[in-house]
């Protein structure tokens, strides 16, 4: 049987095959399954490590936070690397770094140790979430593009939906050691399958320079911000350290703003943004995520609080949403191949939508069924929309850009998630505020009842919300037929 697609050839000229594809996305895939369980373990796994490494929860914090700024901060700065040099190696180098920072991880004697290897971790991660869909992008062509991304939505869905169980059975069965050490395998069959079988990926486009001026503003820009939003969801954005983070962050965005107009090769090519689908397709994720953080935020405290039931129960009740994505990023992503991604993304769309105002109707009383029938369409949702966005994005721009799109895709997502646990968190404490008229909120002592109205309220006000990306969508899809 001949596996070679005829005509289709990487930038060294070597003929991509079926088999060079495939094997692609496996590694890509097998990597972004590490990385999502790593996260959500560590993150269900705080409370055990405060104990195991006698430590308090201010400073346990910076276990995930040191990841994430680190992550958030460098996102563009590596997939801007990943237009300029071989994508291939520079993934191998991040996911090295990453599983290198997984052993280290484990090994670590006290928190500080913990957070240092984290911050190594970090450094790998990056090149993970800002090249993995450029890699797979590059692999297959447009007639498959939606297939391949929705089998990575779908492996990101899996990850996010096994992370809390599997860390629960690790930390309860073997030691909190093993929940970084269960990467080491995966990430090192990985890293031998891009080395052997993923031909190399040459840049697109010769004689590109990196910008370190734009590069250093958009760390203190991202860096800033992202500190400011986490610190502030967690010690109230009145303190004045989370002014003077927003003051760097507004300088940072000035600075960077007005530097990049004077550099012959800037970070980012504000050009991409002349195009109208890539433009909108990067602002809708960033509104989608920050409901989605919002969301796997407040229904663990209405399941514990307002219905009652157990830390297991709660987290078997939360993968219905990932069990969702992933259901529909396989489905939308061969259906964006068949019919364009841009009807699809609306569709998905307009079921959030839709799912916002069901969520708004949860109660005191409602069954394990009712909980399901409301929250699995936003899970499917979610998921069309994300496979078929992304597909859309990739598509919208020339192949020398397509590392600097898969980053900003990725950022857009960090920065949604990272922007909608505050607000979506103080609309809530608001809500329940107004309801019981006290002036603090200690939710463990408030009435179920009252929770549950803030709830509901809550939901009521994100289905208005999410109209707005969705009809951002309609205007996309008629913009698209006008415009091919």
């Amino acid at each position: 049987m001949n596996n070679s697609e005829p005509g289709r050839k990487n930038g060294t000229g070597r003929e991509i095959t079926s088999k060079d594809k495939w094997l692609t996305l496996l590694a890509v895939g097998m990597s972004i399954l590490m990385g999502t369980i790593d996260m959500s373990i560590v993150n269900v796994s705080l409370p055990i490590l405060v104990d195991e490494l006698e430590t308090n929860f201010s400073t346990i914090q910076w276990v995930v936070l040191g990841y994430v700024l680190i992550n958030t901060s460098l996102m563009l700065g590596a997939a801007r690397l990943g237009d300029m040099f071989n994508k291939k190696r520079l993934y191998i180098l991040g996911l090295s770094l990453f599983t290198l920072g997984s052993f280290f991880c484990g090994l670590s004697g006290n928190v500080y140790w913990l957070i240092a290897f984290r911050v190594l971790q970090g450094f790998g991660g990056v090149f993970l979430q800002a090249l993995g869909m450029a890699l797979v992008v590059e692999m297959f062509p447009s007639e498959e593009r939606g297939k391949a991304l929705g089998l990575i939505g779908g492996i990101v869905s899996i990850g996010l939906a096994s992370g809390p169980a599997l860390g629960g059975i690790i930390v309860g069965t073997i030691g909190w050691s093993w929940i970084f050490w269960i990467n080491i395998p995966i990430g090192t069959v990985a890293i031998f399958t891009l080395i052997i079988f993923v031909p190399p990926m040459p840049p697109h486009k010769e004689g590109q320079s990196f910008d370190p001026v734009g590069a250093m503003s958009l760390m203190l820009l991202l860096g800033c911000y992202a500190l400011a939003m986490t610190k502030g969801q967690h010690s109230g954005f009145d303190q004045p350290v989370i002014y003077i983070l927003f003051l760097f962050a507004a300088l940072g965005a000035i600075s960077f703003l007005v530097l990049e107009r004077y550099v012959k090769q800037p970070m980012v090519d504000f050009s991409l943004f002349r195009n109208t689908l890539f433009s909108m397709g990067i602002f809708l994720g960033f509104a989608t995520f920050i409901l989605l953080g919002g969301v796997m935020f407040l229904l663990p405290f209405f399941l514990k609080y307002v219905q009652n039931y157990s830390t297991q129960v709660v987290g078997l009740m939360l993968m219905v949403i990932p069990i969702g994505e992933g259901t529909a990023s396989l489905v939308a992503g061969r259906l964006a191949d068949r019919f364009g991604p841009l009807g699809i993304r609306l569709t998905g769309s307009i079921i959030i939508v839709a799912s916002c105002f069901l969520i708004s109707t949860l109660q005191v009383d409602s069954s394990v069924w009712g909980y399901i029938a409301r929250v699995l369409p936003f899970g499917l949702g979610v998921g069309a929309f994300q496979a078929t966005n992304n597909t859309a994005v990739m598509g919208a721009i020339p192949p020398e850009r397509l590392g600097i799109a898969s980053g900003l895709l990725a950022l857009s997502r960090n920065l949604g998630v990272t922007t909608g646990l505050p607000i979506i968190g103080a609309v809530f404490t608001a809500a329940v505020l107004s309801i019981t008229g006290a002036q603090t909120m200690d939710i463990s002592t408030v009435a179920a009842e009252a929770i549950n109205k803030g709830f509901n309220h809550t939901f009521y006000l994100a289905g208005f919300f999410m109209a707005i990306p969705a009809i951002l969508g309609a205007v996309s899809l008629w913009y698209s037929k006008r415009e091919p």
